[in-house]
């Protein structure tokens, strides 16, 4: 993908490629699946993070199993750029992981081309309302595993088969602390709409 010289008009074949050249991406998950971590570990600016202190408020309301350590959580969004050749930058909005925002999901999907799904195998349960937020919407989305120290670990074979994924729908490993296995998942993603792009029939397929 890197290597290829990149067409943006490949991602949107009826607008001008000067427009496509700037591409909304959005990062969602369930609550505490490493969302506001890839968007800051990729970013090549300062993230905006709007993040809150976790209070009692939260206790009974967000399930903290396996992230028990966590002490702030996102209230509004995440914001991250990158630069992935010099005809494509992908905007990055990290969406609020807790039900009680979801409200907000509508506004930030406004205008995105894609979705990553981040999924953690400890809770992978957490992960169906995303799935089925951007399913409902016709929104083309990639779920991306991410790999925590103490997490199970499973072949992204098990995980589609897990999540009911359809087999079009891609299954990535990636660690998200990590730049380069953030990018990677950006990479798939951004391949995985030109092949939409490409094949009409894939954008018929549930998910």
């Amino acid at each position: 993908m890197e290597s290829e010289k990149f067409d943006p008009a490949r991602l949107d074949p009826n607008g001008p490629a000067t427009l496509a050249a700037s591409v909304k991406v959005l990062i969602a998950g369930g609550f505490g699946v490493g969302k506001t971590t890839m968007v800051s570990s990729i970013s090549e600016i300062p993230p905006l993070r709007t993040e809150e202190m976790i209070t009692e408020v939260s206790a009974g309301v967000d399930d903290l199993s396996g992230v028990e350590s966590k002490t702030t959580t996102t209230v509004a969004l995440d914001f991250g750029r990158i630069t992935i050749d010099s005809e494509l930058v992908l905007y990055l909005f990290g969406t609020p992981g807790q039900d009680r925002f979801w409200f907000l999901w509508d506004e930030l999907s406004r205008g995105a081309l894609g979705a990553v799904v981040l999924a953690d195998t400890r809770k992978l349960g957490s992960s169906f309302a995303a799935i089925d937020y951007f399913e409902r919407r016709g929104l083309p989305f990639l779920v991306a595993v991410n790999c925590f120290d103490d997490a199970p670990r499973y072949t992204t074979d098990e995980v589609r088969d897990a999540l009911d994924l359809d087999r079009t729908v891609p299954v990535r490993l990636c660690d998200a602390r990590n730049r380069q296995s953030a990018k990677d998942v950006l990479l798939s993603l951004i391949e995985y709409l030109i092949d939409r792009v490409a094949n009409p029939k894939l954008a018929t397929k549930r998910g």
